[in-house]
């Protein structure tokens, strides 16, 4: 009995560790794959990139911890899409993806920044900075989407933008 109760603490911990939140990662952040640079620093290519990334999982549900099309959180999609599309590694964590990159001023996003939000006391969320004030993400309510950064809840609660 005894047991059980100990594997089943250990099971919920490591659910909460993989999710939106803050599990430490050793990762080679920004790494680059055989991906042709000039692709990666063309704002038209970057765009059409993460496009075609919503194309391909537009409504897919948000699970936390979920890496997958059977549900995905935020910092995964984001994680996922710089690694498929871009051909960058990012760490796998909201926290981790934080402190990659520069940070950058708002006004001056491009299209593939990284746009972070503190959503709680102890949560923050990230989406990918498309173009005039759009960006891509996973939603809790929505699953995979595209906001507006002036929408009253993402504009009262931006945190700040990072640029790979």
């Amino acid at each position: 009995m005894k047991r059980d109760i100990s594997q089943f603490i250990i099971l919920i911990s490591i659910s909460f560790l993989v999710s939106c939140g803050s599990l430490q990662e050793r990762s080679s952040v920004g790494s680059k794959s055989s991906f042709d640079e000039s692709k990666r620093t063309n704002p038209n290519h970057i765009k059409k990139a993460l496009y075609s990334q919503f194309d391909d999982w537009q409504g897919v549900r948000y699970q936390r911890g979920g890496l997958s099309r059977g549900g995905i959180d935020c910092s995964g999609f984001v994680h996922l899409t710089f690694k498929s599309k871009l051909g960058l590694h990012l760490p796998r964590t909201v926290g981790m993806q934080a402190r990659s990159g520069n940070e950058i001023r708002k006004d001056d996003l491009r299209a593939g920044d990284l746009v972070f939000f503190k959503t709680g006391a102890a949560s923050n969320h990230v989406g990918i900075y498309l173009e005039k004030n759009k960006f891509l993400h996973a939603s809790q309510k929505r699953g995979v989407t595209i906001s507006r950064l002036d929408n009253i809840y993402w504009k009262s609660s931006y945190w700040k933008s990072v640029r790979i």
